[in-house]
């Protein structure tokens, strides 16, 4: 199976005070996908659903993110997350950190489907 990536995006969200990992997650996500109109599956003659989602995201606790609930950002495609160690907690006066999440996604697709 021919699989080839025809789309790398970054992003990057924040958790400010509530130091909640999965919405800096979402917010991550969603600065990747919202300041693009990604139209691959069109240019190749494909559906949307044939998209080949793979989505890294890197925070300081990993645990802390709730992969169900980000699945629901997508409207289509086949997307699959995977959440390392990474990102960063920003130290505040009060004791809390502010959350960072760094987010990439590639898109790819089977260049030869059944």
């Amino acid at each position: 199976m021919p699989i080839h990536r025809v789309l790398t995006e970054f992003g990057m969200g924040t958790s400010l005070r509530r130091q909640d990992y999965t919405q800096a997650a979402r917010r991550g996500l969603q600065d990747a996908l919202w300041h693009n109109s990604i139209n691959m599956a069109e240019l190749f003659g494909f559906p949307k659903e044939a998209m080949l989602i793979d989505v890294q995201i890197a925070v300081q606790q990993p645990d802390q993110v709730d992969v169900g609930v980000l699945l629901d950002i997508f409207p289509y495609g086949q997307p699959t997350i995977n959440v390392t160690h990474g990102g960063l907690d920003v130290p505040r006066p009060d004791g809390n950190p502010t959350v960072i999440a760094n987010v990439a996604i590639n898109v790819s697709f089977d260049m030869e489907p059944a």
